[in-house]
């Protein structure tokens, strides 16, 4: 049985790729946010990095520039 595609807008979690598509925001970007370690919205599962889709949208509602 083949996987259900689930809209990103109904993600709790998004690949880099997918919150870049989502908010905007470029994928060099996120990444370089992601990487400090205060970051709210990164969830890192060994090495893979998501990004917290809520606490993205959060952030970006906060913020005046990025």
């Amino acid at each position: 049985m083949p996987m259900k595609e689930i809209p990103i807008w109904e993600k709790s979690n998004l690949t880099l790729e997918e919150a870049a598509a989502y908010s905007g925001i470029g994928i060099n970007k996120l990444r370089k946010l992601s990487d400090n370690e205060q970051c709210q919205f990164v969830l890192w599962i060994g090495s893979k990095r998501l990004i917290k889709r809520k606490k993205l949208d959060e952030y970006t509602e906060k913020m005046y520039s990025i």
